[in-house]
């Protein structure tokens, strides 16, 4: 079965890491749709001064959270897997309580009763109780809870090598050998 796969974008700040992500994805030739928030595009919009529009440039499908009627929304859909990035604690929260107000909330929670692939990449700090417990039960439910915190042992040049790093470190957990990916173990062999 080919690999397809769902991305969510939230308003967490950090919606570089969607875009390095979707552009990989792209050069994978891995088949991606997206569903962004009301939320992700306002951050989406600010942050990388880009049309929410330009996603199609990397992605078959855009959806927005009010299409709950859209193929993420059934386990009936034929997806490998859905990584959230940036994930907000609010959304982390919805899917750790089962609640799906939006498609975004609901895919996740397919993703969980279909036993497919879920990587929350959440990005806020510092954590409250709240937070850390709401982490516990999406991790128990079958979620990987990924925070965005990119590894510095590279000596990144530019934000943009940054990023880049930190979302191959992604593509390389689920699967994907990244050229390119600079290891621990390399820098210590070097």
């Amino acid at each position: 079965m080919e690999k397809k796969f769902l991305v969510g974008i939230t308003g967490a700040s950090g919606a570089i890491y969607a875009y390095y992500f979707l552009k990989e994805l792209k050069k994978l030739k891995i088949p991606t749709e997206v569903i962004i928030t009301r939320a992700g595009e306002m951050v989406w919009n600010y942050e990388l001064e880009k049309s929410v529009e330009e996603i199609l440039n990397f992605a078959e499908r855009l959806y927005k959270e009010d299409e709950i009627y859209s193929p993420p929304a059934s386990g009936s859909s034929n997806y490998s897997g859905m990584i959230i990035i940036p994930c907000t604690m609010g959304t982390l929260s919805a899917i750790a309580c089962g609640s799906a107000r939006n498609l975004l909330q609901r895919a996740a929670d397919v993703m969980l009763k279909e036993r497919k692939p879920l990587i929350l990449i959440i990005r806020e700090t510092p954590f409250n109780l709240i937070h850390i417990k709401n982490m516990e039960i999406c991790s128990k439910a079958g979620a990987v809870i990924f925070p965005a915190m990119p590894g510095f042992y590279h000596k990144p040049k530019s934000l943009e090598e940054l990023v880049i790093q930190f979302v191959k470190r992604i593509l390389q957990f689920l699967g994907f050998n990244q050229e390119g990916l600079k290891t621990w173990e390399e820098i210590v062999l070097e």
